[in-house]
């Protein structure tokens, strides 16, 4: 089989990595800007809050996560919507794209647990379900999980009994690693998809994202299995892939050119592009960490602070970590 369909089936196949709720932070595979703080959460609620100040989301509009794991972001979201701009929660429908029944239970169930009937919450199993007038999607860590070809040197990669070779050719693959100046690494599969499918949900909206990677692909390839903190390249001679086959993350770095030129193909404009530290900073990070200074004791604000650090600190997320944002207007 082709390696998307591989990888494909790894993550999301019946017994899929993603298809059954898994830990993350310190009990789990890896570390997202949401096991760090809440704070993550807290800033882009602020910045949604800027959005409805300067017209530019209604206070009606569709506020939406596309994959939410186990519901932590949105719920992080919610509470500073409420800390920050009560009213909101009353006007704001609040939806979750996810494709499994099982996940979207555990969401359904953790956020009535949160905030009982003070929202209105949705599900859908695919974004191409959505058609709203006004939406703000966003989205933690989602392009580096859509699954991806091999390519070197002309040829993509096959899987045998996990096997790893590259033996057959495909013109629309060479045509994207010749586009993004790659002889060998990672070409992901269904971007121009989602775009197209979000670029109809809404009349309006604006997308954000974070993910690690760089706007230029990289030279080689990146692809890598996490597992209990530890990551091991997928080519590593000591990696078991029959093992780690459905039980550990797989995943590569974006390359955000190819994520870019998506979404404008599908007539969705890119608007920022930025480093996470910065995006954070300029949304609003510091402004909420001195909003709980005032309100908090010193040993609770010192511990939340060091929490907001890991966002913004440049060798573990800040630096690593991008922040994309389109709008359709």
């Amino acid at each position: 089989m082709r390696f998307s369909t591989y990888m494909h089936e790894w993550l999301y196949g019946k017994k899929g990595y993603y298809t059954r709720y898994k830990a993350i932070g310190k009990e789990g595979d890896f570390y997202t800007a949401v096991s760090s703080s809440k704070f993550f959460g807290g800033t882009i609620a602020k910045h949604i809050i800027a959005l409805v100040d300067e017209g530019f989301l209604p206070e009606d509009a569709m506020i939406c996560e596309i994959g939410a794991h186990h519901g932590y972001l949105m719920a992080d979201i919610i509470e500073f919507l409420y800390t920050l701009r009560p009213e909101l929660l009353e006007r704001f429908e609040f939806a979750i794209v996810e494709r499994y029944d099982a996940l979207q239970e555990q969401q359904r169930h953790y956020l009535q647990e949160c905030f009982g009937d003070a929202i209105r919450l949705r599900h859908y199993d695919d974004l191409s379900k959505i058609h709203v007038n006004h939406a703000f999607f966003y989205a933690n860590e989602i392009f580096d999980a859509f699954a991806c070809e091999l390519f070197y040197k002309g040829h993509i990669a096959t899987v045998h009994n996990h096997e790893i070779v590259f033996e057959e050719q495909d013109a629309t693959v060479t045509a994207l690693a010749e586009r993004y100046c790659k002889d060998r690494g990672e070409i992901a599969v269904g971007y121009e998809a989602f775009a197209a499918a979000m670029s109809e949900a809404a009349e309006t909206f604006e997308f954000m994202s974070f993910d690690y990677g760089e706007m230029q692909a990289r030279p080689d390839f990146s692809i890598r299995v996490y597992y209990d903190h530890k990551t091991f390249p997928l080519f590593d001679e000591s990696l078991q892939r029959s093992e780690r086959y459905g039980t550990s993350d797989i995943t590569y770095d974006v390359t955000f050119a190819h994520v870019k030129d998506a979404f404008e193909s599908a007539g969705v404009s890119m608007v920022a592009f930025k480093a996470q530290m910065t995006a954070l900073i300029e949304m609003g990070l510091l402004d909420l960490l001195q909003m709980l200074q005032q309100h908090v004791d010193e040993r609770v604000y010192k511990q939340e602070l060091e929490k907001a650090k890991l966002l913004i600190m440049p060798d573990f997320l800040g630096e690593r970590f991008k922040m994309i944002r389109f709008r359709n207007d």
